[in-house]
């Protein structure tokens, strides 16, 4: 999308509200897609007119979606299960989304786990699941797509590369220091790999919501923890899923010479 026309949206049912035509035109991959913001997101994006890779580990769940965004979009949708933090595998799927959709110049790295305890308390097994899966997987979605979005950019097209992020990159939750860590180093790791990549015409941000209603947290060993984040997602009107696909798709539909760089999702109240 690269003119300047002003887009408005209008709705969080699961796609009312995206102009048709939005993404004509463009190949997105979305990873941790079977649920959530990846979800809802691949909703957005297929109404928009964008062929989408859903990339998940819950082969029943990306079926599922697939055929809904058909029937719903008559969209180009390839449901593909890998776990990002499987390079080989992950390589073999970006070569079978070329071979399918074409080459993609829209990539939503959206697999992240948040699993929270005191320190004290912590399962070191728990830290080494989200470090493989928000940074290690998040590396290697943005390496093996790398070439992809660099070609779009030499051929004068949009290319996007957006990282979930969270707002717990800034903001102290006692309970979650590793998953606070992990999401630090996306926020760093985009910053530079804006530098290193805007340059070239790679479009790099970051989309950071906060006390978004997801599946996150759900299969939080930590029982205690685990009830404090419902208390803490009760207290507030919360935002959903669909809000922060709202915002994502937004952020990818501007003009080319723009970058939404950082874009942070919150609820209203929160200031």
């Amino acid at each position: 999308m690269t003119d300047n026309t002003a887009h408005t949206f209008t709705s969080t049912s699961a796609a009312a509200g995206v102009p048709a035509g939005l993404l004509a035109g463009r190949v997105a991959v979305i990873t941790g897609a079977s649920a959530g913001i990846g979800a809802a997101t691949a909703h957005r994006f297929a109404a928009a007119g964008a062929a989408v890779a859903l990339l998940g580990r819950r082969a029943a769940l990306l079926d599922d979606l697939a055929a809904t965004l058909r029937e719903e979009h008559s969209a180009d949708v390839l449901a593909l299960a890998v776990d990002v933090t499987d390079t080989a595998a992950l390589t073999a799927a970006a070569s079978t989304i070329r071979a399918t959709l074409g080459r993609p110049d829209l990539v939503v790295a959206n697999a992240g786990v948040m699993l929270g305890a005191p320190f004290d308390e912590a399962d070191p097994a728990e830290w080494d699941r989200m470090i493989d899966v928000n940074i290690r997987g998040l590396l290697a979605t943005g390496q093996v797509f790398v070439a992809d979005l660099l070609a779009a950019a030499e051929a004068g097209r949009a290319a996007d590369l957006v990282n979930l992020g969270s707002i717990a990159a800034e903001v102290i939750f006692a309970d979650y220091p590793v998953y606070g860590a992990t999401k630090a180093a996306v926020t760093q790791l985009t910053r530079n790999l804006r530098a290193s990549l805007g340059p070239r015409g790679v479009r790099v941000r970051s989309v950071d919501p906060a006390f978004a209603v997801t599946e996150l947290g759900a299969d939080m060993a930590h029982e205690a923890t685990r009830a404090g984040l419902d208390e803490m997602r009760s207290a507030l009107t919360t935002i959903t899923a669909e809000d922060v696909a709202d915002a994502l798709t937004y952020s990818v539909a501007v003009p080319a010479r723009v970058n939404i760089a950082e874009l942070t999702v919150v609820p209203t109240e929160l200031g």
